[in-house]
Protein backbone atom coordinates (compact mmCIF):
# COMPACT_ATOMS: atom_id res chain seq x y z
CA UNK A 1 0.00 0.00 0.00
CA UNK A 2 3.11 2.02 -0.45
CA UNK A 3 1.54 3.78 -3.62
CA UNK A 4 -1.34 5.34 -1.52
CA UNK A 5 -1.39 9.13 -1.32
CA UNK A 6 -2.00 9.73 2.49
CA UNK A 7 -0.63 11.59 5.40
CA UNK A 8 0.97 9.30 7.77
CA UNK A 9 0.38 10.73 11.47
CA UNK A 10 1.74 8.26 12.82
CA UNK A 11 3.00 4.42 11.59
CA UNK A 12 3.75 4.17 8.26
CA UNK A 13 2.83 1.85 5.15
CA UNK A 14 1.48 -1.65 5.90
CA UNK A 15 2.50 -4.13 3.69
CA UNK A 16 3.52 -7.57 5.22
CA UNK A 17 0.39 -8.60 7.16
CA UNK A 18 1.03 -11.27 9.77
CA UNK A 19 -2.34 -11.49 12.16
CA UNK A 20 -1.21 -12.00 15.92
CA UNK A 21 -3.57 -13.84 18.46
CA UNK A 22 -6.07 -11.33 20.25
CA UNK A 23 -4.42 -10.23 23.44
CA UNK A 24 -0.99 -10.57 21.79
CA UNK A 25 1.56 -9.95 24.30
CA UNK A 26 3.77 -7.58 22.04
CA UNK A 27 0.37 -5.82 21.75
CA UNK A 28 -0.34 -5.98 25.70
CA UNK A 29 2.97 -4.13 26.53
CA UNK A 30 2.88 -1.51 23.98
CA UNK A 31 -0.64 -0.46 25.18
CA UNK A 32 0.70 -0.35 28.88
CA UNK A 33 3.37 1.80 28.20
CA UNK A 34 1.47 4.44 25.98
CA UNK A 35 -1.21 3.98 29.33
CA UNK A 36 1.58 5.48 30.92
CA UNK A 37 3.24 8.03 29.22
CA UNK A 38 0.04 9.71 28.34
CA UNK A 39 -1.14 9.91 31.94
CA UNK A 40 2.44 11.44 32.58
CA UNK A 41 2.66 13.86 29.35
CA UNK A 42 1.51 17.46 30.30
CA UNK A 43 -0.26 18.35 26.64
CA UNK A 44 -2.50 15.53 27.58
CA UNK A 45 -3.18 16.20 31.14
CA UNK A 46 -5.54 18.91 29.89
CA UNK A 47 -7.80 16.29 28.06
CA UNK A 48 -9.82 14.35 29.93
CA UNK A 49 -10.92 12.18 27.03
CA UNK A 50 -7.48 11.57 26.39
CA UNK A 51 -6.69 10.66 30.12
CA UNK A 52 -10.09 8.33 29.63
CA UNK A 53 -7.86 6.69 26.85
CA UNK A 54 -5.09 6.02 29.06
CA UNK A 55 -6.62 4.30 31.68
CA UNK A 56 -8.36 2.58 30.04
CA UNK A 57 -5.21 0.66 28.00
CA UNK A 58 -3.24 0.55 31.61
CA UNK A 59 -1.87 -2.92 31.94
CA UNK A 60 -4.47 -3.92 34.84
CA UNK A 61 -7.01 -3.52 33.03
CA UNK A 62 -5.61 -4.96 29.58
CA UNK A 63 -4.99 -7.83 31.88
CA UNK A 64 -8.61 -7.81 33.46
CA UNK A 65 -10.17 -7.70 29.70
CA UNK A 66 -7.63 -10.34 28.72
CA UNK A 67 -8.80 -12.86 31.45
CA UNK A 68 -12.76 -12.34 30.67
CA UNK A 69 -11.76 -12.93 26.89
CA UNK A 70 -10.35 -16.48 27.39
CA UNK A 71 -12.66 -18.85 26.93
CA UNK A 72 -10.78 -21.93 25.40
CA UNK A 73 -10.85 -21.46 21.72
CA UNK A 74 -7.69 -20.39 19.31
CA UNK A 75 -8.67 -17.19 17.68
CA UNK A 76 -6.19 -15.12 15.07
CA UNK A 77 -6.58 -11.41 14.14
CA UNK A 78 -8.93 -11.49 10.41
CA UNK A 79 -5.43 -9.19 8.53
CA UNK A 80 -5.87 -5.66 8.29
CA UNK A 81 -8.35 -3.80 9.40
CA UNK A 82 -9.40 -0.30 7.74
CA UNK A 83 -10.79 2.08 10.64
CA UNK A 84 -12.76 5.24 9.35
CA UNK A 85 -12.75 7.42 12.83
CA UNK A 86 -15.72 9.63 13.75
CA UNK A 87 -14.95 13.71 13.89
CA UNK A 88 -17.78 13.88 16.89
CA UNK A 89 -15.58 11.96 19.21
CA UNK A 90 -12.07 12.74 18.48
CA UNK A 91 -10.40 10.01 21.05
CA UNK A 92 -12.69 7.09 19.02
CA UNK A 93 -9.48 6.88 16.68
CA UNK A 94 -7.12 5.76 19.11
CA UNK A 95 -10.16 3.73 20.98
CA UNK A 96 -10.71 1.75 17.31
CA UNK A 97 -7.19 1.30 16.74
CA UNK A 98 -6.66 -0.29 20.19
CA UNK A 99 -9.85 -2.77 19.10
CA UNK A 100 -8.02 -3.81 16.32
CA UNK A 101 -5.05 -4.47 17.48
CA UNK A 102 -6.25 -6.55 20.43
CA UNK A 103 -8.06 -8.36 17.91
CA UNK A 104 -4.51 -8.99 17.09
CA UNK A 105 -5.07 -7.05 13.41
CA UNK A 106 -2.85 -4.84 11.33
CA UNK A 107 -4.47 -1.33 11.44
CA UNK A 108 -5.56 2.00 8.90
CA UNK A 109 -7.06 4.27 10.75
CA UNK A 110 -8.62 7.16 8.95
CA UNK A 111 -8.86 9.98 10.86
CA UNK A 112 -10.95 13.11 10.78
CA UNK A 113 -9.80 15.87 8.50
CA UNK A 114 -11.13 17.84 11.69
CA UNK A 115 -8.38 19.44 13.20
CA UNK A 116 -8.12 18.05 16.69
CA UNK A 117 -5.32 18.26 19.38
CA UNK A 118 -5.98 15.34 21.22
CA UNK A 119 -5.51 13.28 17.83
CA UNK A 120 -2.26 14.87 17.57
CA UNK A 121 -0.62 14.50 21.33
CA UNK A 122 -2.06 10.57 21.09
CA UNK A 123 0.01 10.41 17.51
CA UNK A 124 3.06 12.18 18.62
CA UNK A 125 3.60 9.95 21.46
CA UNK A 126 2.88 6.88 19.52
CA UNK A 127 5.33 8.26 17.02
CA UNK A 128 8.35 8.80 19.79
CA UNK A 129 7.20 5.10 20.86
CA UNK A 130 7.76 3.59 17.63
CA UNK A 131 11.39 5.71 17.28
CA UNK A 132 12.61 3.84 20.50
CA UNK A 133 12.75 0.64 18.84
CA UNK A 134 10.86 -1.26 21.12
CA UNK A 135 7.92 -2.13 19.22
CA UNK A 136 9.04 -2.94 15.78
CA UNK A 137 5.95 -5.55 15.62
CA UNK A 138 3.08 -3.15 16.48
CA UNK A 139 4.76 -0.31 14.28
CA UNK A 140 4.50 -2.97 11.62
CA UNK A 141 0.81 -3.34 12.39
CA UNK A 142 -0.20 1.03 12.72
CA UNK A 143 -1.03 3.08 10.31
CA UNK A 144 -3.00 6.31 11.48
CA UNK A 145 -3.47 8.25 7.85
CA UNK A 146 -5.33 11.59 7.19
CA UNK A 147 -6.66 12.44 3.95
CA UNK A 148 -9.53 14.41 2.38
CA UNK A 149 -12.77 12.26 1.29
CA UNK A 150 -11.97 10.91 -1.88
CA UNK A 151 -13.30 7.49 -3.18
CA UNK A 152 -10.44 6.49 -5.08
CA UNK A 153 -8.50 6.27 -2.03
CA UNK A 154 -11.32 4.71 0.34
CA UNK A 155 -11.83 2.00 -2.60
CA UNK A 156 -7.90 1.46 -2.60
CA UNK A 157 -7.94 0.96 1.31
CA UNK A 158 -10.67 -1.33 1.29
CA UNK A 159 -9.60 -3.38 -1.19
CA UNK A 160 -7.16 -4.72 0.88
CA UNK A 161 -9.49 -4.79 4.04
CA UNK A 162 -10.25 -7.84 5.98
CA UNK A 163 -12.10 -5.86 8.23
CA UNK A 164 -13.83 -2.51 7.87
CA UNK A 165 -14.79 -0.54 10.93
CA UNK A 166 -16.97 2.55 9.83
CA UNK A 167 -17.53 5.10 12.50
CA UNK A 168 -20.10 7.97 11.39
CA UNK A 169 -23.97 9.01 10.74
CA UNK A 170 -26.02 7.10 7.97
CA UNK A 171 -25.07 8.93 5.25
CA UNK A 172 -21.49 8.62 5.71
CA UNK A 173 -21.54 5.31 5.94
CA UNK A 174 -23.39 4.72 2.71
CA UNK A 175 -20.53 6.57 1.22
CA UNK A 176 -18.04 4.60 2.17
CA UNK A 177 -20.18 1.31 1.03
CA UNK A 178 -19.76 2.68 -2.44
CA UNK A 179 -16.05 1.14 -2.28
CA UNK A 180 -16.32 -2.40 -1.98
CA UNK A 181 -15.00 -5.44 0.31
CA UNK A 182 -13.72 -8.84 -0.75
CA UNK A 183 -16.19 -11.46 -0.32
CA UNK A 184 -15.04 -12.79 2.90
CA UNK A 185 -14.18 -9.49 4.59
CA UNK A 186 -16.11 -8.50 7.63
CA UNK A 187 -17.82 -5.09 8.59
CA UNK A 188 -18.65 -3.67 11.66
CA UNK A 189 -20.40 -0.23 11.48
CA UNK A 190 -20.96 2.15 13.86
CA UNK A 191 -23.93 4.27 12.97
CA UNK A 192 -26.00 7.34 14.63
CA UNK A 193 -27.76 6.51 17.61
CA UNK A 194 -29.92 8.09 19.93
CA UNK A 195 -29.18 7.80 23.89
CA UNK A 196 -31.96 8.52 26.92
CA UNK A 197 -31.80 8.67 30.92
CA UNK A 198 -34.17 6.92 33.17
CA UNK A 199 -34.18 8.63 37.06
CA UNK A 200 -36.29 8.95 40.42
CA UNK A 201 -36.78 12.21 40.88
CA UNK A 202 -38.14 11.24 44.69
CA UNK A 203 -34.70 9.50 45.12
CA UNK A 204 -32.88 12.94 44.05
CA UNK A 205 -35.23 15.10 46.23
CA UNK A 206 -34.22 12.80 49.30
CA UNK A 207 -30.72 12.09 49.17
CA UNK A 208 -27.94 14.17 50.74
CA UNK A 209 -26.45 17.27 49.22
CA UNK A 210 -23.33 15.82 48.54
CA UNK A 211 -24.82 12.83 46.82
CA UNK A 212 -26.32 14.90 44.24
CA UNK A 213 -24.01 17.28 43.36
CA UNK A 214 -21.91 14.28 42.56
CA UNK A 215 -24.58 12.35 40.23
CA UNK A 216 -25.13 16.11 38.61
CA UNK A 217 -21.19 16.51 38.01
CA UNK A 218 -21.09 12.93 36.58
CA UNK A 219 -24.81 14.07 34.44
CA UNK A 220 -22.62 16.89 33.22
CA UNK A 221 -19.78 15.02 32.10
CA UNK A 222 -21.65 12.50 30.51
CA UNK A 223 -23.20 15.64 28.07
CA UNK A 224 -21.81 19.04 28.32
CA UNK A 225 -18.45 17.61 27.60
CA UNK A 226 -18.87 16.31 24.16
CA UNK A 227 -21.62 19.80 23.63
CA UNK A 228 -24.01 16.53 23.49
CA UNK A 229 -22.51 15.32 20.06
CA UNK A 230 -21.88 11.51 21.32
CA UNK A 231 -24.00 8.66 20.06
CA UNK A 232 -24.41 7.79 23.83
CA UNK A 233 -25.10 11.36 25.88
CA UNK A 234 -28.69 11.30 26.54
CA UNK A 235 -31.06 13.94 25.24
CA UNK A 236 -34.00 13.10 26.57
CA UNK A 237 -34.76 12.68 30.92
CA UNK A 238 -37.42 10.24 31.97
CA UNK A 239 -39.13 10.77 34.95
CA UNK A 240 -40.56 7.39 36.66
CA UNK A 241 -42.64 9.34 39.64
CA UNK A 242 -46.07 8.97 40.01
CA UNK A 243 -46.34 12.99 40.64
CA UNK A 244 -46.50 14.62 43.85
CA UNK A 245 -44.57 17.16 45.88
CA UNK A 246 -41.38 15.35 46.11
CA UNK A 247 -41.14 14.43 43.03
CA UNK A 248 -41.41 18.14 41.60
CA UNK A 249 -38.68 19.16 44.13
CA UNK A 250 -36.41 16.41 42.96
CA UNK A 251 -36.23 17.32 39.58
CA UNK A 252 -36.31 21.03 40.72
CA UNK A 253 -32.80 20.34 42.61
CA UNK A 254 -31.45 18.29 39.72
CA UNK A 255 -32.01 21.09 37.42
CA UNK A 256 -30.84 23.93 39.69
CA UNK A 257 -27.53 22.22 40.29
CA UNK A 258 -27.13 21.00 36.59
CA UNK A 259 -27.14 24.95 36.03
CA UNK A 260 -24.89 25.58 38.93
CA UNK A 261 -22.56 23.00 37.24
CA UNK A 262 -23.19 23.85 33.49
CA UNK A 263 -21.31 27.30 34.46
CA UNK A 264 -17.75 26.37 33.92
CA UNK A 265 -19.04 25.31 30.60
CA UNK A 266 -17.68 26.76 27.74
CA UNK A 267 -20.34 28.54 25.54
CA UNK A 268 -19.17 30.15 23.12
CA UNK A 269 -21.19 32.92 20.79
CA UNK A 270 -21.88 30.55 18.11
CA UNK A 271 -23.07 27.52 20.88
CA UNK A 272 -25.81 29.89 22.32
CA UNK A 273 -27.29 30.99 18.83
CA UNK A 274 -27.02 27.53 17.60
CA UNK A 275 -28.73 26.19 20.61
CA UNK A 276 -31.52 29.10 20.13
CA UNK A 277 -32.66 28.69 16.63
CA UNK A 278 -32.59 24.77 17.36
CA UNK A 279 -35.08 25.97 20.03
CA UNK A 280 -37.17 28.06 17.66
CA UNK A 281 -37.43 24.99 15.43
CA UNK A 282 -38.88 22.83 17.98
CA UNK A 283 -41.33 25.05 19.00
CA UNK A 284 -42.13 25.30 15.56
CA UNK A 285 -42.13 21.23 15.14
CA UNK A 286 -42.93 19.80 18.21
CA UNK A 287 -47.05 20.02 19.25
CA UNK A 288 -46.14 17.96 22.13
CA UNK A 289 -44.04 20.66 23.88
CA UNK A 290 -45.46 21.65 26.89
CA UNK A 291 -43.36 23.87 29.08
CA UNK A 292 -39.80 25.45 28.00
CA UNK A 293 -37.71 26.75 30.89
CA UNK A 294 -34.44 28.88 30.18
CA UNK A 295 -31.70 29.35 33.22
CA UNK A 296 -29.58 31.75 31.06
CA UNK A 297 -28.21 30.51 27.74
CA UNK A 298 -26.47 27.57 30.04
CA UNK A 299 -29.45 24.98 29.99
CA UNK A 300 -32.64 24.93 28.64
CA UNK A 301 -35.13 22.62 29.27
CA UNK A 302 -37.90 21.39 27.31
CA UNK A 303 -40.80 19.84 29.34
CA UNK A 304 -42.98 17.15 26.95
CA UNK A 305 -46.75 16.67 27.25
CA UNK A 306 -46.18 13.47 25.78
CA UNK A 307 -43.45 11.47 23.53
CA UNK A 308 -43.49 11.54 19.44
CA UNK A 309 -43.92 8.60 17.91
CA UNK A 310 -40.02 9.23 16.83
CA UNK A 311 -38.52 9.44 20.55
CA UNK A 312 -34.89 9.77 18.84
CA UNK A 313 -35.85 13.18 16.93
CA UNK A 314 -35.98 15.10 21.03
CA UNK A 315 -32.36 16.07 20.26
CA UNK A 316 -30.59 18.56 22.47
CA UNK A 317 -26.97 20.33 21.49
CA UNK A 318 -24.72 23.03 23.97
CA UNK A 319 -27.07 21.85 26.92
CA UNK A 320 -30.52 21.74 25.65
CA UNK A 321 -32.51 18.78 27.30
CA UNK A 322 -36.32 17.38 26.65
CA UNK A 323 -37.96 16.10 29.85
CA UNK A 324 -40.95 13.68 30.39
CA UNK A 325 -43.09 11.85 33.26
CA UNK A 326 -43.56 8.25 33.23
CA UNK A 327 -45.48 5.95 35.92
CA UNK A 328 -43.99 2.29 34.58
CA UNK A 329 -41.27 1.59 32.09
CA UNK A 330 -43.13 -0.58 30.34
CA UNK A 331 -44.46 2.76 28.80
CA UNK A 332 -41.20 3.77 26.74
CA UNK A 333 -41.62 0.16 25.19
CA UNK A 334 -43.09 1.19 21.98
CA UNK A 335 -40.64 4.17 21.25
CA UNK A 336 -37.89 1.78 21.58
CA UNK A 337 -36.32 1.40 17.66
CA UNK A 338 -32.61 -0.15 16.57
CA UNK A 339 -31.63 3.60 16.41
CA UNK A 340 -31.63 3.90 20.50
CA UNK A 341 -28.22 3.29 22.09
CA UNK A 342 -27.98 3.43 25.18
CA UNK A 343 -30.23 4.12 29.01
CA UNK A 344 -28.36 5.56 31.47
CA UNK A 345 -30.06 5.39 34.95
CA UNK A 346 -30.78 6.93 38.17
CA UNK A 347 -32.54 5.42 41.17
CA UNK A 348 -34.14 2.28 39.02
CA UNK A 349 -33.88 -0.80 39.14
CA UNK A 350 -31.11 -1.73 35.85
CA UNK A 351 -32.32 -5.24 35.82
CA UNK A 352 -36.28 -4.31 35.70
CA UNK A 353 -35.62 -2.66 31.93
CA UNK A 354 -32.85 -5.23 30.87
CA UNK A 355 -35.68 -7.90 31.72
CA UNK A 356 -38.17 -5.55 30.05
CA UNK A 357 -35.77 -5.50 26.56
CA UNK A 358 -35.60 -9.66 26.53
CA UNK A 359 -39.22 -9.86 27.51
CA UNK A 360 -40.87 -7.64 24.68
CA UNK A 361 -37.76 -8.31 22.14
CA UNK A 362 -36.87 -4.79 21.90
CA UNK A 363 -34.54 -4.15 18.46
CA UNK A 364 -32.81 -0.99 20.37
CA UNK A 365 -31.27 -0.65 23.74
CA UNK A 366 -27.55 -1.91 23.38
CA UNK A 367 -26.35 -0.76 26.85
CA UNK A 368 -27.79 0.01 30.47
CA UNK A 369 -25.29 1.96 32.55
CA UNK A 370 -25.80 4.32 35.42
CA UNK A 371 -25.08 7.91 35.38
CA UNK A 372 -21.43 9.04 34.86
CA UNK A 373 -20.93 6.11 32.29
CA UNK A 374 -22.36 6.81 29.17
CA UNK A 375 -19.51 7.70 27.54
CA UNK A 376 -17.28 4.88 28.81
CA UNK A 377 -16.75 3.04 25.33
CA UNK A 378 -15.31 -0.88 25.84
CA UNK A 379 -14.82 -4.12 24.08
CA UNK A 380 -18.99 -4.76 24.03
CA UNK A 381 -19.83 -1.98 22.27
CA UNK A 382 -23.49 -1.20 20.05
CA UNK A 383 -24.29 -4.65 21.17
CA UNK A 384 -20.68 -5.90 19.21
CA UNK A 385 -18.34 -8.15 20.98
CA UNK A 386 -15.83 -6.15 19.16
CA UNK A 387 -12.87 -8.11 19.55
CA UNK A 388 -14.45 -11.60 18.54
CA UNK A 389 -15.83 -9.40 16.17
CA UNK A 390 -12.78 -8.85 14.42
CA UNK A 391 -10.73 -12.07 15.11
CA UNK A 392 -11.53 -15.61 13.52
CA UNK A 393 -12.11 -18.91 15.41
CA UNK A 394 -9.83 -22.09 14.42
CA UNK A 395 -12.01 -24.59 15.15
CA UNK A 396 -9.82 -27.71 15.96
CA UNK A 397 -11.73 -31.08 17.21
Amino acid sequence: MNNINVTYLAGGPINDIKPLPPYDEHVCEFLAELSGKLRKDKRAAAYPDIQSFAFYCRKANIDRLKAEFQDGTKRLGKGMAFHIAPSNVPVNCAFTYLFGLLAGNANVVRVSSKESEQVKIICDIINEMFLSGKHQVVRNMTAFVLYEKDKKINDALSEHADIRVIWGGDAAISQIRKSPIPARSTELTFADRYSFAVLDPVRIAEESEKSIRHLVRQFYNDTYLMDQNACSTPHLLLWKTSGGKKAEEGKKRFWQLLYQEAKKYELADIKVSDKYVLLCEYILELEEIGQIEKMDNLLYIITMKELPGDMTALRGKFGLFFQHDIKELEEISEHITEKIQTCVYYGIEAEKLHAMILEKGLTGIDRIVPIGSSLDIGVFWDGYDIIRQMSRLIDCK
